[in-house]
């Protein structure tokens, strides 16, 4: 049974940081590309940031691009989600995601923004950025 454990989220000031962790464990971590994805109150679960198996390309979406990094370490099973000069409209539930084909060659980030490409999630982590 593969699990994902989400930590990291907290209560922040708008510009300040958070580094978000996803620990993995049930299957060979280093085969699957791992997503950040977040859900505000009263909206849509939305694509953050995907990084592929091996770590060497990586995905953000326009609203994070600059300002979020994604990062893993396939040593520690554990994916990472940088997150600066946070914004009130980054407050959100953060959930880390797990693509359900190993290895996947055709990583685009029009098919990695789309959750149903993802068949294990975490329990999510609350990040609330006050002004």
């Amino acid at each position: 049974q593969v699990q994902l454990v989400e930590s990291g989220g907290g209560l922040v000031q708008a510009g300040g940081s958070l580094r978000l962790s996803c620990a993995a464990s049930g299957r060979t971590f280093s085969n699957y590309a791992m997503g950040w994805f977040r859900q505000a109150p009263g909206k849509e679960r939305e694509f953050v940031a995907v990084i592929n198996w091996s770590g060497s390309t990586t995905y953000y979406a326009d609203s994070v691009k600059g300002r979020f990094t994604i990062s893993r370490d396939n040593v520690k099973n554990t994916v990472y989600l940088q997150m600066n000069n946070l914004k009130p409209e980054d407050t959100a539930v953060y959930y880390c995601a797990a693509d359900r084909t190993a290895r996947r060659r055709f990583f685009v980030v029009q098919v990695m923004a789309i959750p149903s490409n993802y068949d294990y999630w975490g329990q999510g982590t609350q990040v609330t950025v006050s002004s």
